[in-house]
């Protein structure tokens, strides 16, 4: 088989992936940008940033908790525009709120749930909608290319959008976002001749049962629990160092702005490396052991991070060690997204996907904030040490063999719920 750059998967899913990569880039521009303005322009104290880091996101998790259900019903591709539509309109009040003089620090934590929330549902939609765009073998080529995607946009993003910040002022990436989702929008738009079926039409009511059949279908599903609960841990504890790294390199060892976005954009090419590797590993070894080897991989590298040293060598050792720890997840993970929607039946993926994210949200979310305690109580550097620790278990948690898992059918059994 070919390199899954090679492999064509038709006009409908390349205005599918260059609308992904428009609003990829709009966000690699504006990455940061939402915390930059809250103390550039509003002054806001380091509690008022950490807050916004966290409180936006969470509101918009749990927004989205019951929109999983709602958009199972609805056209995705619909779902999608609107969630595009949604985050070009809320973004776009900052610049203009700026330039009224009328910018708050409360309408930043708006604009951030919102944000978090719609991208949650256009998640969710988005995977119900390629699983319906391409055919079953080619998922896996897919989620490889937005994978490659996503790691291109944070390499090229930041840095670009850090120098038009010091150009053109505090708000213009935040322009360039919302003009990416406009864009992206379009681009939806533009996909024809694909009619997505919802599994209900009409103003069908949700039953209040049918926000936890995405928590239950994973948790029943034996593959997908221990996926699921690996990749958890994993992700809130990577994410979870970030903020302590930036702590440790920018303020005990000194380093200097630009060595700090250095250490974190030059990794992003492993993106590119692993992602274009994800089909031909596959192919050679076999889902279930690249899913165990490289799932292995992703947790070793980490505790690299607490023998970090002042100076040249010190840079040395971020960037090999983010590098180890991307080329790793960007390999991974189109294997596990491509594994997911096919133990996943059509009229459950949105669901699914949608308790994926949430889930993932809220354990970031309380792992960044006990990392953050044990870091105030002890040191950045222990608090770092302690995740890598952590972290190494998490191999125990991935499936041990393969087991007789078949894709999903097209639909589900109805699971009872509760009214």
């Amino acid at each position: 088989m070919g390199l899954s750059a090679r492999r064509s998967l038709g006009r409908r899913f390349g205005w599918l992936w260059a609308s992904y990569a428009v609003s990829a880039y709009g966000s690699g521009l504006g990455f940061g940008a939402l915390p930059l303005i809250a103390v550039l322009v509003l002054h806001a104290s380091p509690a008022q940033v950490s807050a916004l880091a966290a409180l936006g996101p969470a509101m918009g998790a749990l927004i989205a908790l019951p929109l999983g259900p709602w958009v199972e019903v609805q056209r995705k591709r619909q779902v999608m525009i609107a969630m595009d539509l949604a985050r070009f309109a809320v973004l776009l009040t900052i610049p203009i709120a700026y330039a009224l003089g009328r910018l708050s620090f409360g309408q930043l934590l708006v604009v951030s749930a919102v944000v978090a929330t719609a991208k949650i549902a256009f998640g969710a939609a988005s995977g119900a909608f390629l699983k319906s765009l391409v055919r079953p073998d080619d998922l896996l080529v897919a989620n490889a290319r937005f994978e490659s995607t996503t790691w291109s946009a944070i390499a090229l993003g930041p840095p670009l959008g850090g120098a038009a910040v010091g150009l053109f002022g505090p708000v213009v990436t935040i322009v360039a976002d919302a003009l990416s989702y406009l864009l992206s929008a379009l681009g939806i738009a533009a996909i024809r001749g694909h009619v997505d079926h919802p599994r209900r039409t009409g103003a069908a009511r949700v039953r209040a049962g049918e926000v936890l059949d995405g928590w239950r279908h994973l948790l029943t599903h034996p593959g997908l629990r221990a996926l699921y609960l690996n990749q958890m841990l994993i992700g809130g504890l990577i994410m979870a160092t970030e903020p302590l790294l930036a702590v440790l390199l920018l303020g005990e060892l000194g380093f200097a702005p630009w060595q700090y976005g250095l250490a974190f954009a030059v990794p992003c090419v492993g993106g590119l490396v692993g992602s274009r590797l994800a089909r031909r590993v596959v192919v050679r070894y076999g889902q279930h052991r690249v899913i165990r080897t490289v799932g292995t991989l992703r947790a070793i590298w980490l505790v690299g991070l607490a023998f970090v040293q002042p100076g040249v060598v010190g840079l040395a050792t971020v960037i090999a060690v983010e590098l180890a720890i991307i080329i790793s997840m960007s390999l991974y993970n189109p294997v596990l997204a491509t594994y997911r929607l096919q133990q996943t039946p059509r009229d459950r993926v949105v669901r699914t996907l949608s308790a994926w994210s949430i889930g993932s949200s809220a354990t970031i979310a309380a792992l960044s904030a006990a990392g953050g305690l044990l870091a105030q109580a002890t040191s950045p550097r222990t608090a770092i040490t302690v995740a890598g620790l952590l972290i190494l278990a998490s191999p125990l948690l991935l499936p041990r063999r393969p087991d007789a898992d078949q894709p999903a059918p097209e639909h589900s059994a109805r699971v009872p719920t509760i009214a």
